[in-house]
């Protein structure tokens, strides 16, 4: 869809396993799906691609704003919230999420990253995650570099 000059791009965001395993009868394993998750853009949003190899750490995009990040409370709320809905789809080794310092420009500001156990874990939680709503924003979901998480190295 055309919208001025920029083009507007919108897909299913329900993709997948996630959908067939819900529908199967008792006795029958899901297969997974070989799709990729959905692929959202957004004016003014750098996406990084989510193809190429899977690792074991994620990048959630479009969850949080700074703002629900200063508070303390509320960080940890969120904080909890990520590893519960996370480890639903594999082992949770670690979740970093950058918080605001007044005056100071923070990488990865409104991302969450989270480290699984396994990238087999990472790409179930890509599958599930990426497209569903979380606190009405659409979650945009990649794979990242875990030398750069270990490293505590957040930007693009």
């Amino acid at each position: 869809m055309q919208l001025g000059d920029k083009k507007l791009v919108v897909q299913r965001a329900a993709l997948g396993a996630k959908h067939q395993s819900q529908s199967m009868g008792m006795g029958m394993m899901p297969v997974p799906a070989a799709q990729p998750p959905p692929q959202v853009q957004l004016p003014g949003l750098e996406v990084p691609s989510a193809s190429g190899p899977a690792t074991e750490v994620i990048c959630l995009m479009n969850m949080v704003t700074p703002d629900e990040l200063q508070d303390p409370s509320e960080y940890e709320d969120i904080l909890d919230d990520v590893r519960e809905e996370c480890s639903r789809y594999g082992t949770v080794k670690n979740v970093e999420i950058p918080r605001p310092v007044e005056g100071v420009d923070v990488p990865g500001l409104g991302k969450i990253f989270v480290e699984y156990l396994t990238s087999m874990d990472a790409a179930q939680a890509m599958q599930a995650l990426a497209g569903r709503k979380f606190a009405s924003r659409i979650v945009v979901a990649s794979y990242f570099s875990p030398a750069k998480f270990h490293a505590k190295d957040f930007s693009n």
